[in-house]
């Protein structure tokens, strides 16, 4: 490897800060830090959207690479713990299914759990899909607890305004050059088009080899200067507009999101420890903004800490995530709507991506190419799994649910839940991010039952499957009995002395 002096590219430049650039600046100067100068400019001026305040359990992983303490972490940003998602009233109105993290059963190499669990419940002898998921069952109780050596999958509700200023204040004394000031130019070379400086409205000029944008929506270098192309989804997501609002608790905090769906779209609700984070995602084409906000606050639980906040967005992705030497990372590069909790996983995945293909010699086209190749599919195929919750609903109460119900979608989602439908696999590619889990409890929980099974559960024979299966849900339903509430836990383990 080239010496620092010799590399080709050694300043970095992230325009912008927010969640998408703390996080692209701590990932680097935790990992790449001896071989770069990094910089990061941003306005304290400039508000953030901020609103993504729920993660997956591949935050964890993230937080294991950039060393970051869980109960420092959780306490600075007064965080609670995520089981999974409670999906209420998108099959039908009055049912409900809660989306798991962690694996549902035990497999093995000739074919996944719930080709047992189909031909047992084809006898009348198993219990719920749910009850033979740890972390399912453990929602459901409003329980959590971790200890040492504890496989329990579990991810968190966040504060992302807080989480921003942590990650800030931890890696900025690491070696990151903060510079605050709001971008008024982009320099490029006349010959390259490559972007070589920004100049600030003060007229300093921060020059840099490589540049990450993270200006959000706007996208101030890939696309304004640079002209990425966007991707429209909307014809296979609809929503487009978002309400915000912020609320006291009030009553328990349960460990998992709920997102229940409404007239146009649906609400969230996420449990932190000093207070809800609350939202209305909808469609605009089917509801205007004083409608949605009448709904939105007709449908609170505790008192309104501040005003709804109107966010409007187009679901989809930049053409290229990376154009000459400028990388968009966040709502920069794209945006999927938040209902399997996403935004912050993606912006993770992107700069470790980055970092595993760092253009440290200069030569950006290859790598670029391969880093668009990867970032595309990744948005792919979060955005089939976000599809899947609106095109299974058999609703029919509102326009909106009608065209969800009706809307063509993508062949690559159409040939997985016919697979599915005729012969209960699943089979998701490699890499993905929802595995198989994730795919079954959506669409089983939104009517899906398959066809046929593999007989592979015939093996075992009648009663080592009952048997197998009884043992499987009687000790988890006992490891989860002697766990503590939610809250009791978090009072112990990581309570925010202000929360």
């Amino acid at each position: 490897m080239s010496s620092k002096g010799e590399q080709a590219v050694r300043r970095v430049v992230i325009a912008g800060g927010g969640t998408a650039g703390w996080t692209a600046a701590a990932a680097l100067v935790r990992q790449l830090g001896a071989l770069l100068d990094i910089t990061l400019v941003e306005s304290d001026a400039i508000g953030t959207v901020g609103v993504g305040e729920a993660t997956i359990p591949t935050f964890r992983t993230f937080h294991a690479l950039i060393g970051v303490d869980e109960r420092e972490f959780m306490r600075e940003t007064k965080a609670t713990f995520k089981l999974g998602i409670s999906f209420e009233d998108w099959d039908r109105l009055g049912e409900r299914y809660i989306h798991p993290f962690g694996e549902v059963g035990k497999s093995t190499w000739m074919g996944d759990f719930q080709h047992m669990w189909l031909m047992a419940k084809d006898r009348g002898e198993a219990g719920e899909l749910g009850d033979y998921c740890f972390e399912h069952v453990a929602a459901r109780a409003g329980k959590f607890a971790v200890a040492e050596g504890s496989k329990i999958n579990y991810a968190y509700h966040l504060d992302a305004g807080m989480y921003a200023k942590y990650l800030r204040g931890k890696f900025s004394p690491m070696g990151i050059n903060r510079i605050e000031g709001k971008i008024d130019q982009v320099e490029q070379d006349g010959e390259s088009g490559y972007v070589t400086a920004l100049v600030l409205e003060d007229g300093t000029r921060v020059e840099g080899d490589l540049f990450v944008d993270c200006t959000g929506f706007r996208g101030l270098l890939i696309e304004q200067t640079l002209e990425a192309g966007y991707e429209d989804w909307r014809h296979w997501l609809p929503t487009d507009s978002a309400l915000a609002v912020q609320t006291e608790n009030a009553g328990s905090t349960p460990p998992y999101t709920r997102a229940m769906a409404r007239s146009s779209g649906w609400q969230w609700r996420i449990p932190l420890q000093h207070r809800v984070g609350n939202g209305l995602v909808f469609c605009s084409r089917y509801q205007d903004e004083d409608p949605a906000r009448e709904e939105l606050l007709g449908n609170l639980e505790g008192e309104p800490l501040t005003e709804p906040r109107l966010i409007r967005y187009v679901t989809g992705r930049r053409r290229r995530a990376w154009v000459k030497n400028v990388v968009a990372l966040g709502l920069s590069s794209g945006f999927l709507e938040p209902l399997e909790s996403t935004s912050i996983h993606l912006i993770q995945i992107g700069v470790m991506r980055l970092i595993q293909l760092f253009p440290f010699d200069g030569n950006f086209e290859a790598l670029a190419t391969r880093y668009n190749a990867k970032s595309e599919a990744e948005f792919e195929n979060v955005r089939d799994f976000i599809i899947l919750h609106y095109t299974l609903t058999r609703r029919d109460d509102t326009p909106f649910w009608r065209h969800c119900r009706d809307m063509t979608i993508p062949d690559s989602l159409a040939a997985r839940i016919e697979l599915f439908q005729e012969s209960g696999c699943v089979y998701p590619a490699a890499e993905e991010l929802f595995k198989v889990t994730s795919w079954l409890f959506v669409m089983m929980g939104q009517g899906v039952m398959p066809h046929h099974y593999h007989h592979m559960g015939a093996l075992l024979g009648d009663q080592r499957l009952n048997r197998a299966l009884g043992s499987l849900k009687a000790n988890i339903a006992a490891a989860v009995d002697k766990m503590p509430t939610h809250q009791v836990f978090i009072d112990r383990y990581c309570r925010a002395p202000d929360a």
